[in-house]
């Protein structure tokens, strides 16, 4: 789920102003998926909705550099993690 709200953070990044059905259309995926994208975005602050399509916020670079550093954080944990030994079992 967080790859879609990236993949359309990305287009409107790229496309602004930007809209439901083009967004459905560039990244196949159902309107009602891409409505929802947009919605946990706008709740977020990083866009806003307007009567051309989807715009950034002014706290959108913020919020960017934001996820960043929680990915980063999430991957020095996962790296920190020793993979079980593995047995498969006959």
């Amino acid at each position: 789920m967080a790859d879609r709200h990236f993949g359309f953070l990305r287009q409107v990044i790229d496309e602004a102003p930007i809209g439901i059905v083009n967004l459905s259309d560039e990244l196949g995926y159902p309107k009602h998926k891409v409505r929802y994208s947009l919605r946990v975005l706008e709740e977020a602050s990083v866009i806003q909705p307007t009567s051309e399509g989807a715009v950034l916020t002014d706290q959108a670079p913020s919020a960017v550099e934001d996820y960043r550093e929680r990915i980063d954080d999430v991957i020095d944990q996962l790296e920190a993690i020793e993979p079980p030994e593995m047995s498969i079992s006959e």
